[in-house]
């Protein structure tokens, strides 16, 4: 079996900051946690921004400039910049620090879809900022934005444009189709990164069939085209990445995908979940990859050709 790609995502645009006081906020957090997940393990470090004040999720380029070089100068690490952003930002802010940057990789989303996370607003007993529980609340009544034109634009331009490379994610059966419908027309160029997502309300259930009927359908589609990576969200993440590594795939964790390390028990760090997920994936005798076999597993185009 080849090498396990595990990559962390440090902050993401979902949780805010009143679910934990561990969610890395400042440019300062996002950096050291990125390093130290690196040191744990992790190969692909995935990064969104946040308003260093409150939190919120924050698409300007001079805050992703305050810990990119940081994680940089610290780690071998690949850097993958999120094209999704936060919620509510047009696809014009999704992408202004992908821009500048021009990144090994970033995130793709692959269809536009229903992204409800509002019941997680119930959870929450106090609320550290105003923002938070609107911001949550109000995905009742919210579509994540992707069109066919947005996703071939999106290549144009950073992946032609800049030599970028993409985590395709799927969140649903049909984006895996959507992303075949892409590959027919040479939009994109293998190898493809496939990212399938389990447990986003709107997207497909986190149940185990449906982990592998996802993989059964990469297969058919993509054949030996596309190198399969799993995520979940909240307390699926370790089980179905566990299952990723037994059936041949690469795992993402952190804590934009969920906040904890066991039940009811909030992760202290970024680190501390890809310790677990490498010590599982090892204890099963599966190899875990170097930042430098994950560029050449997906033929990235180093790191001394990015913008920062």
């Amino acid at each position: 079996m080849a090498k396990v790609i595990i990559s962390c995502a440090i902050t993401g645009g979902i949780h805010t900051p009143s679910m934990s006081d561990y969610l890395p906020i400042t440019p300062e957090e996002i950096a050291k946690e990125s390093i130290d997940a690196a040191e744990a393990g992790a190969a692909i470090i995935h990064l969104h921004a946040r308003d260093p004040i409150d939190g919120s999720p924050t698409p300007d380029p001079k805050v992703f400039m305050q810990f990119l070089p940081r994680i940089k100068q610290n780690t071998d690490a690949v850097v993958n910049i999120t094209t999704g952003g936060g919620l509510n930002m047009t696809l014009e802010q999704r992408l202004e620090a992908p821009m500048l940057a021009k990144p090994e990789m970033c995130s793709l989303n692959m269809g536009s879809m229903n992204f409800n996370i509002s019941p997680a607003a119930a959870r929450v007993k106090t609320w550290k900022h105003a923002w938070e529980k609107p911001y949550l609340e109000n995905t009742d009544n919210f579509i994540f934005r992707n069109t066919f034109k947005d996703i071939e634009g999106i290549v144009e331009r950073l992946g032609k444009g800049h030599g970028t490379r993409f985590e395709f994610e799927c969140y649903d059966i049909g984006h895996l189709y959507n992303l075949a419908y892409c590959l027919d027309r040479k939009i994109v160029e293998p190898p493809l990164f496939v990212q399938s997502i389990f447990g986003i309300l709107g997207g497909i259930g986190a149940e185990p069939r449906n982990l592998m009927f996802a993989k059964e359908t990469a297969d058919r589609l993509f054949g030996d085209q596309y190198v399969w990576s799993v995520l979940a969200a909240g307390r699926n993440q370790m089980a179905f990445t566990t299952m990723a590594g037994i059936n041949g795939g690469n795992v993402r964790v952190g804590l934009e995908d969920s906040l904890y390390i066991g039940k009811g028990q909030l992760a202290k760090s970024n680190a501390e979940q890809v310790a677990k997920i490498r010590r599982i994936l090892e204890e099963l005798s599966l190899e875990i990859a170097t930042p430098q076999e994950a560029r050449e597993i997906l033929q990235l185009k180093g790191g001394d050709r990015v913008g920062f």
